[in-house]
């Protein structure tokens, strides 16, 4: 796995974790509600300007990200 992948698998899990935490959810319940999303793949193709955020910032991120796709 190159650099750049392995950086953005550990970017998307601790995004995994950080909403599993604030959502009060288990590990399986937060990626499924990301995943149902479409929130991973999201992540996956803007890490670089992602990466460089605050954790509260990319959880305002995700919950807006998800908002819109329900509606």
């Amino acid at each position: 796995m190159s650099k750049q992948n392995l950086d953005i698998a550990y970017f998307v899990s601790f995004c995994i974790e950080q909403y599993k935490t604030s959502k009060n959810l288990n590990g399986e319940q937060a990626l499924a509600e990301l995943q149902k999303y479409g929130v991973i793949e999201y992540l996956e193709s803007n890490f670089e300007p992602l990466h460089t955020q605050s954790r509260q910032w990319i959880l305002e991120d995700i919950d807006e990200f998800i908002n819109l796709r329900r509606s």
